[in-house]
């Protein structure tokens, strides 16, 4: 049986809200590097050029559980560096994460249209998971579960690391009634309520997820709660959590949730317009609490435009 090799603490504090990155030397058996600087050289050097690394090690921002790092160190596999990336430049969301709960296990936040649950990509100090662990002073915050960048709504946050697998395990196993809302396109031709499976599948790097022949990987159950003129709002409940999956599902029944960039158009991309979010909520969350046995329902305090003021999807 392989044992596993404890991984130490990072001796670099969190910034912005935001982990170090961790680098563990591999195992060299060519002899290719004598130093440890030759190793960041090649690792980080055409990603942000050798000249880079050279001033990120003469400024010390590359630090091992003994010290900063000069480079000069004879190469050792196994030896974990860490140092902070530098953050892209991001245009800030102009809404505040609101905390519905939170007790010593969980915080249960309402995560606004536009901010990411957690770092990905270009979206890295301005994510839900970030700006959290600065305002409650929670540094090992991390989220159970995720919600699509442009939806709106409840999140799940576990405070003690060696809480999230059970968390997890509640999302995993489907253990979790969750409850969304969304505005979108009225029909009186498509019949409601109706209970929708298909096999999604989105692709690494593609922005859109697509349905496709095959076993069913999804369910969402889709019912009207009220319309207005060509609008109506409906109750959405998912029974899987593929990605864009209400999304998705909406979109083929030919009612596409209102402002949505993707879905049954990809739109180019360009500035955020904050003045028109994605008229998806999620509104409910409803589990037993996997430490304390207790039932628990959260609903979020955010709402969607009223249906008086939206008439299409243009």
């Amino acid at each position: 049986m392989r044992r596993r090799t404890r991984i130490p603490a990072a001796p670099l504090p969190q910034r912005e809200g935001i982990d170090p990155a961790r680098v563990r030397l591999p195992v060299d058996p060519d002899g290719r590097w004598a130093t440890v600087g030759d190793h960041l050289r090649d690792r980080f050097g055409g990603a942000i050029g050798p000249g880079r690394v050279e001033r990120m090690l003469r400024d010390g921002r590359f630090v091992a559980s003994d010290g900063p790092v000069t480079g000069r160190e004879p190469y050792a596999a196994g030896l974990c560096v860490w140092f902070h990336r530098d953050f892209p430049a991001e245009e800030p969301v102009p809404s505040e994460v609101g905390v519905g709960y939170r007790d010593e296990r969980i915080v249960v936040a309402d995560k606004p249209h536009f901010l990411a649950t957690m770092p990905r990509g270009r979206h890295v100090t301005e994510t839900a998971l970030a700006r959290l662990r600065r305002d409650l002073g929670l540094p090992e915050l991390q989220p159970a579960h995720r919600l699509d960048r442009l939806t709106a709504g409840l999140v799940l946050f576990v405070v003690r690391p060696g809480d999230r697998g059970a968390y997890q395990t509640l999302f995993r196993d489907r253990c979790v009634r969750k409850e969304y809302e969304a505005v979108a396109p009225y029909d009186p031709a498509v019949a409601l309520p109706v209970t929708v499976r298909s096999r999604i599948v989105k692709e690494r790097g593609v922005m859109a997820a697509r349905e496709e022949p095959g076993e069913p990987n999804s369910e969402s159950r889709i019912e009207l709660v009220e319309r207005r003129g060509g609008c109506g709002r409906y109750r959405l409940l998912p029974a899987t959590g593929r990605t864009h999956q209400l999304r998705v599902h909406m979109n083929a029944l030919g009612l596409p949730i209102l402002h949505d960039p993707l879905y049954p158009v990809v739109r180019a991309d360009g500035p955020e317009d904050f003045t028109r979010p994605l008229q998806l909520l999620a509104r409910t969350l409803e589990f037993t609490d996997p430490v304390s046995g207790v039932e628990l329902r959260f609903e979020s305090r955010l709402t969607l435009a009223g249906l008086g003021g939206l008439s299409g999807p243009g």
